[in-house]
């Protein structure tokens, strides 16, 4: 009896002071969803992994992603739609020859074919029908490789909690990717077929087999490197930019301005990497202050300026031609 009405007297003791302790979210981004609401009543189930669009908060629960993207979102979004297009562009020029009038219309259909391939990547995305998108603010590189930071509490178990944290930046580029795919398999081969007369036939679908085995090298890298290409891409810009004007500078002998102006078509590879220079500088800088960063946009012109002041000691004529012979 006594034995009894002693362990009746802790429990009663220890009635007072129970609380409900469920068993801590582990993880970096783990969280609970969301069950049911009504009022100030919020129900959560038990800690896993955040349904798409969702990524957790501070206190592990699973929040819709609501916010717009910033403008160094939408910057990134921008090379990598660029990405494509610009190597269409490439072997384009690279196949289509000299003698070839087919170029230019090869030029707008591969222009046309990632407009349109954008804007429908726009309109499927969430919210469907409009041409903006909600997402979920990028905070650190990890967010983009959720993967590799999944919780094994015991060391045996894995809970997976794989979900985009970066909703929608990594997987809006993939379903961008496959609708560039679709439009030029559509519109290219028509179009290469009726206009590429200066071609031979085993040279007129050139650019497209290269297309064929570049989108799968773009879609690899955005699987694998596309956190480290969020914050390398300003700078990325800036130097391919730069060593392309430079090769292509050298390899047209482009020594002085008249040399410049000759061609129209010199004219438009200029103020195209004057372009890419100025997307580099305002990606690095994002504008945040209006006032300090625009004045950057001066040193736009500065390395083509510098390669006219500096060719004549140079002399890449010589050099081309020495390399030709040799030498």
């Amino acid at each position: 009896m006594g034995g009894e009405t002693e362990r009746t007297r802790r429990v009663a003791c220890a009635e007072p002071f129970a609380v409900d302790i469920q068993p801590a979210c582990l993880g970096l981004y783990c969280g609970k969803t969301l069950l049911f609401k009504n009022g100030s009543t919020e129900i959560y189930g038990e800690c896993g992994v955040c349904p798409r669009g969702q990524r957790t908060n501070a206190q592990k629960y699973c929040q819709p992603c609501t916010e717009s993207p910033e403008l160094y979102d939408w910057l990134y979004l921008g090379f990598m739609a660029m990405l494509p297009l610009v190597l269409h562009w490439f072997f384009i020029e690279w196949y289509s020859g000299k003698k070839s009038s087919s170029a230019l219309f090869q030029h707008i259909t591969a222009l046309f074919e990632c407009s349109m391939a954008a804007i429908i990547t726009l309109l499927v995305s969430d919210p469907v029908g409009v041409l903006y998108i909600r997402s979920c603010r990028v905070l650190m590189l990890s967010d983009w490789y959720t993967m590799l930071y999944n919780p094994s509490p015991d060391y045996v178990t894995t809970v997976h909690c794989t979900h985009e944290a970066v909703y929608p930046l990594y997987t809006i580029v993939f379903i961008y990717y496959a609708f560039c795919l679709v439009f030029m398999m559509l519109l290219r081969p028509l179009l290469v077929k009726k206009i590429a007369c200066g071609l031979g036939k085993s040279d007129r679908f050139k650019s497209i087999y290269a297309a064929l085995y570049f989108f799968p090298i773009l879609t690899v890298l955005q699987a694998v490197g596309g956190g480290l290409l969020y914050y390398a891409f300003p700078y990325i810009i800036l130097v391919l930019s730069l060593v392309t004007l430079a090769v292509y500078m050298s390899a047209s002998e482009i020594e002085n301005c008249y040399d410049l102006l000759v061609r129209k078509k010199r004219l438009i590879v200029l103020f195209s990497h004057w372009l890419l220079h100025a997307y580099g500088i305002i990606s690095i800088s994002r504008v945040d202050k209006l006032e300090q960063d625009l004045p950057l946009l001066a040193l736009v012109p500065t390395p083509a300026l510098f390669y006219l002041f500096t060719a004549k000691f140079t002399e890449p004529s010589r050099i081309l031609s020495e390399g030709a012979n040799g030498h």
